[in-house]
């Protein structure tokens, strides 16, 4: 049904005047913003009109997120997720913010096709630079899971190119998660993963078992034996091998070996497949590498970036690959990668992603994820006599504590929050991964509410 009528002139019923957040307005204006939410706005992984009531967020600075109005006696919360991992720099920074002003001044956007521009240029040249390897060539998009997208194509396109239009398959090993479009969805696990409704309507891939789990637990024989019997056995018919390197994201949360992944590039490279690295989640220094294949010591042939890239100011990903998977490509009838979105290489995404990498590696990184894996391991020790609590693991800047039980995501929420933090819990565990800025006391304050949304979910 229509909305109700306004006075002429009036803006429409439920939004604000410019500049004016929801605690400005008269009383009610929350509520009523709430009620256009619920009537509207379709969140994700949620259903249509949803069952649970979202914190308004009027503003966010520093590592905080300040509320519209007061959630059990708190006005700002302690972010422990960096907006799914991206903020890494915190909100409102100045560095950031200036860039996106200067950037504004120039050009928001222009289209990528048949024009450049310097933000773009640059932003390229930077990443080919400081990614592992031979990774040369860089296709940017606009959000991780088509990054995932785009390395896909280049491998299928690839192979096509080189008369092998057979090898159209991809392995994975179980427990992954790489988006939510179409051929990432067919490489996420296919019975525990969030995708298990399009079994039957998504691509049949090759499915190893999932890597045991432990950073630090040495290399289960038997299972380097089954990643390369695997690629062996379906060489004939594999593209690429995709994968999260060193730590699986929201498939589960869960850490393993540096050495599986330098098993899948040496049976890649015997059996004639090309690998995916997909470090939407771990690129730009979570893991306490600058790109968590480096635990690795390996190359991936694609590698996908995203989420950090722009220190979560701006949506951007991109698809990096070495010569030899462009060179296929253009030996090929069709000679040109074949995507192109609309907002590829938006100049103010690009602008304020290089002046995040300036802030990135001009800053101390490195002692500042090591800093705050310290206080996780000490501030999350607690949680390992928890009932229910089946492990608690720290890498980098991410903190796990995993359940034996799907979490109870409202009410975990609801501890977080009596304690002053914001966090996101999904399945079996209660996790961080907050900026890198945040100091010593939210870190401990972030870790406290772990615990108690652990056992409160």
């Amino acid at each position: 049904m229509p909305e109700p009528s306004t006075p002429a002139g009036a803006p429409p019923r439920g939004t604000l005047p410019p500049g004016a957040s929801p605690a400005d307005a008269q009383p009610g204006a929350v509520e009523e913003l709430l009620a256009l939410d619920r009537r509207h706005v379709w969140h994700p992984y949620g259903p249509m009109p949803g069952r649970s009531t979202p914190f308004v967020v009027e503003s966010a600075s520093g590592v905080r997120l300040r509320l519209a109005e007061p959630v059990y006696g708190h006005r700002e919360l302690v972010d422990g997720m960096a907006s799914w991992w991206s903020a890494v720099h915190g909100y409102g920074h100045p560095v950031l913010d200036a860039a996106a002003h200067a950037q504004l001044d120039r050009m928001s956007h222009v289209m990528f096709g048949g024009l450049t521009h310097e933000p773009a240029v640059r932003l390229a040249a930077r990443l080919a630079g400081m990614t592992p390897g031979d990774l040369e060539h860089v296709f940017l998009s606009d959000s991780g899971s088509v990054a995932v997208e785009v390395a896909v194509k280049m491998c299928l396109q690839h192979w096509r190119s080189l008369g092998r239009p057979a090898k159209r398959r991809l392995m994975t090993w179980r427990g992954g998660y790489h988006g939510d479009t179409w051929q990432p969805m067919s490489v996420c696990d296919p019975e525990g993963g969030m995708h298990h409704l399009w079994s039957g309507a998504l691509p049949r891939q090759v499915f190893a078992d999932a890597p045991p789990s432990g950073f630090d637990a040495a290399p289960d024989e038997d299972y380097l034996a089954h990643l390369h019997e695997t690629v062996a056995r379906h060489a004939h018919e594999l593209a690429a091998v995709v994968v999260e390197p060193v730590v699986q994201g929201a498939g589960g949360m869960r850490f393993h070996s540096p050495a599986y992944v330098r098993a899948l590039r040496e049976a890649c490279d015997e059996h004639g497949v090309l690998l995916v690295l997909d470090e939407i989640a771990t690129g730009f220094g979570r893991t306490g590498r600058l790109f968590a294949a480096e635990h690795a010591g390996v190359t991936p042939d694609v590698l996908c970036l995203g989420k950090a890239l722009t220190g979560g100011y701006l949506s951007m990903a991109a698809t990096v690959c070495t010569p030899r998977v462009a060179e296929g490509i253009s030996r090929g009838t069709v000679p040109v990668l074949a995507h192109g979105p609309t907002f590829m290489g938006n100049p103010l995404a690009a602008a304020v992603a290089g002046a995040s990498l300036d802030l990135l590696l001009s800053g101390d990184w490195q002692g500042n994820v090591r800093r705050i894996g310290e206080g996780l391991r000490t501030g999350l020790a607690p949680a390992a006599a928890l009932p229910g609590v089946t492990e608690v693991n720290v890498l980098g800047a991410i903190g796990v504590v995993r359940l034996d039980h799907e979490v109870d995501v409202p009410a975990a929420t609801r501890a977080a929050a009596r304690a002053g933090v914001w966090l996101r819990p999904f399945r079996d565990a209660v996790y961080v991964m907050p900026p890198y800025l945040t100091d010593d006391e939210d870190v401990a304050r972030i870790a406290a509410a772990v615990c108690a949304a652990a056992e409160e979910g």
